[in-house]
This record gives structure tokens, C-alpha cells and sequence, in this order.
């Protein structure tokens, strides 16, 4: 999704861009996401700035008649406290978030089943996010692309990437020959460690695990994205230990997507019974009704995960003319457009709209231990995954059950 995003700006810009992708659009973490454009989530500084910039320009480009064809949705998010102390925290933060430009509306315990009828008695508050709204990624990544007019390579791997004498890029070399190319930028996901790598440079990215659960096709009954309120402490956790938090969500197409799940454990794409249980537990605190509701199946994806949770970007001055776009984490659907319009004004040298020190590419330390997981065995071919189907061309609404937590 950054590299369709980052395709789009840079051609609107008036530059020649070729996309090179050893699988098909939206064959890895992309096709994992559930497609979420949140601003709740961020706590205020650099991240959320982005984010604001990216949900206005998710907004335009819904407004140029693509809403339909990315299944563009401003349902709005509502995160809920079970207690009096996290909603204190909540209120902390969402006052915070106003500052910021925010649209942030409190919601009173007795107002919470307004909004949805189906929660759970009891609860201390919430607060309304207006501004939420959601994708389905992989019909996004292949409308994007296909509007941004590139030239598209799939099916061919990037090897090494070419440096000249004074050690400038120069292009990329692939299992299909040389493209030669004055930028290259580098919107691998959680494989952005390895290419930064074919150019001699360092960046820590790691997989960050997240399962997801699919419940049976279901009248609608979730009308927002609806999360507890610890949910942002997890996204915002350093430790890579097993972290889970109810994120609860309905699909037009009838099931509930149920998560959030954050664990460091590689690319190890093995089934965890008690992470499963964690997240079934959960959801049903937020909706005791889904404890009467078959859950159909579960699956996983891989969210590129940068020690200090913000992804990197911009030009990296240890190989002159290699950019970065990744290290997104789980908000790498949202923040696409945003990252994009930003490469495109730093490779035209036109002044970028945010300020992008804090997500220099060089800003960690080359001495800090980092070892790239292992990977015991390929997963599956990109975007066949044994568990989900491929949904790169399809464009109904019953994909939305295929998608993985990515919030």
C-alpha cells in the first residue's frame, strides 16, 4: 500500500516511476490488513501529524470518484473504558488529541449504547473518533496503482542495489536484469530491513505478529471500529512479549473481525491457541452476544515494527538517491497516502508539508544489536497465504472477511 501511495504522488508530481514487486499487488502485509485509517490511535507528536495529513488526503482521493472502487467507509472509531482510572488516561489523551486538530467527543457511559446497542453494560465512558474511517487495502493498493499510470513489475525480485563510484544510487539490479533509476525507494514492509541491506545500510525493521479472528456471517451489529481504551498502550509497547486488547469490528459482508494481538516472534506463522483464546475472551467483555457466535476461522499477518514505533522516511544520506517508506507498523494502510505525498515533494525538492526529522531513516544507533529474524521456511507464495484467498482483483464485499488486524 506505501509503495502504490508512494507511486501515485510521485507520478502526479510529473516523475517516471516503475514499481518493482517480487509478488502480486498487494501479495504481503497489505493483503493482511483490515484497511483501517485511524487517527484514535496516535498519541499527539509526529505520527499523528502524519496521520491527520494522511486522512485528508485518503479523503480527496475518495472524493475523485475511488470511494467506491477502495470500498472507502467513514464509520468512525469509538474507543471504550471498563474503568474509571482508564478513562481518566482516555480523556488525558483525547484532550491531547484536540490540540492536534483531532475530532475527539467524549461519550458519557449512559450515551455508549447510542452508539452501539450491543455493548457491554457497565463500562465507565468512551470517546468518539469522527474521523476514522477504512479502506479494503488490497482493492486500494491496486486502484492506486493502477490511477498512478507506473509501470509495474510484479514477479521479479530485487537483488542489489546499484551504487556508482562516489556511492550514489544508481538503479537496482533483479532476477530479470538492471533498472537503472537516479531514486529508489525502498516500501518493503516488513522486508525493509533486507532491502536497506542490497544497499549496504542498516534499519532495524522487525516483524511485529497479530492474529485475527473471523467470526460467521452476522446481521450488522458493530456500527464503529470499537477498541478499549488500552489498546494504544499496546501499539505504543516496546516489550515482545504477547500483548492483547479487544478490537472488535463488523464487515458489510456480515462477519466480525476480532482482534488486536502484538507479539515479536519472527515470521513464525504458527497457529497459538492461547492468543486466540485471549482475543475471543476480549471481544466477548466488549460483546457479551458474540459469546453465542461460531468463530468461522483465524489467521495472522506481520506488521513492520521500528523500535520507536514510527516508520522511517525520507532520503537516506548513507546512499545518496535511496529513499524509505516503511517501518509503518500496523498503520501502514492509513498512513500511505501521507508518505507518499512526502516522498514525492523530497524527490522533487519541493518543501515536504510536514517536518520529517523524527523519521529520518539514519536516526538509530549502528551499534545497537539487530539481528534480521530467520526465516526457517518461505511462507506461502505472496498473497496465497494457506489460510485467506487471493482478494487482489476482487471486488465484492465478502473479501472483507479475509482481512487481518492491522489497527
Amino acid at each position: 500500500m506505501v509503495g502504490a501511495a508512494c507511486a501515485l504522488y510521485a507520478a502526479r508530481a510529473g516523475l517516471d516511476v516503475i514499481v518493482v514487486d517480487r509478488g502480486p499487488v498487494a501479495g504481503g502485509t497489505t493483503g493482511a490488513g483490515e484497511g483501517n485509517l485511524l487517527v484514535s490511535d496516535k498519541e499527539p507528536g509526529p505520527e499523528l501529524q502524519l496521520a491527520l495529513l494522511s486522512s485528508r488526503l485518503w479523503h480527496e482521493l475518495a472524493q475523485e470518484e475511488l470511494a467506491a472502487a477502495v470500498e472507502y467507509e467513514p464509520k468512525g472509531g469509538l474507543v471504550v473504558a471498563s474503568t474509571a482510572q482508564s478513562l481518566t488516561a482516555l480523556t488525558v489523551l483525547s484532550a491531547g488529541q484536540r490540540a492536534a486538530g483531532v475530532r475527539a467527543v467524549p461519550v458519557d457511559a449512559g450515551e455508549l449504547q447510542d452508539l452501539e446497542p450491543h455493548l457491554a453494560p457497565g463500562l465507565a465512558g468512551g470517546v468518539l473518533y469522527p474521523q476514522d474511517a477504512q479502506v479494503m487495502p488490497s482493492l486500494a493498493a491496486a486502484h492506486l496503482m493502477r490511477a498512478s499510470g507506473a509501470r509495474l513489475e510484479t514477479g521479479r525480485t530485487v537483488t542489489r542495489i546499484l551504487r556508482g563510484p562516489g556511492g550514489a544510487v544508481r538503479g537496482v539490479r533483479t532476477d530479470r536484469g538492471d533498472i537503472l533509476a537516479p531514486a529508489v525507494i525502498n516500501a518493503a514492509g516488513v522486508e525493509g530491513a533486507e532491502v536497506a541491506a542490497l544497499a549496504g545500510v542498516g534499519l532495524p525493521v522487525l516483524p511485529r505478529r497479530g492474529f485475527v479472528l473471523v467470526t460467521e456471517p452476522l446481521p450488522p451489529r458493530v456500527r464503529h471500529k470499537v477498541y478499549a481504551a488500552d489498546y494504544v498502550a499496546d501499539v505504543a509497547s516496546d516489550s515482545a512479549a504477547l500483548q492483547t486488547s479487544p478490537v472488535v469490528e463488523g464487515t458489510a459482508a456480515g462477519p466480525v473481525l476480532i482482534g488486536a494481538s502484538r507479539e515479536r516472534v519472527g515470521f513464525d506463522r504458527s497457529f497459538s491457541l492461547p492468543v486466540v483464546r485471549a482475543l475471543a475472551a476480549g471481544a466477548t467483555r466488549l460483546f457479551p452476544f458474540l459469546e453465542h457466535v461460531r468463530a468461522m476461522r483465524t489467521y495472522l499477518g506481520f506488521r513492520p515494527y521500528l523500535p520507536d514505533h514510527l516508520p522511517a522516511i525520507g532520503p537516506d544520506p548513507r546512499a545518496p538517491g535511496l529513499f524509505h517508506a516503511c517501518g509503518h507498523e500496523g498503520a501502514g494502510i492509513g498512513l500511505a497516502t501521507g508518505t507518499g505525498r512526502l516522498l514525492a515533494q523530497m524527490l522533487t525538492d519541493a518543501s515536504p508539508e510536514l517536518d520529517l526529522t523524527p523519521f529520518r531513516p539514519d536516526r538509530f544507533d549502528p551499534s545497537a544489536p539487530f539481528d534480521r529474524p530467520h526465516r526457517a521456511h518461505h511462507s506461502p507464495p505472496p498473497g496465497r497465504p494457506a489460510d485467506r484467498s487471493d482478494r487482489s482483483h476482487r471486488s465484492d464485499r465478502s473479501d472483507r472477511s479475509d482481512r487481518s488486524d492491522r489497527a
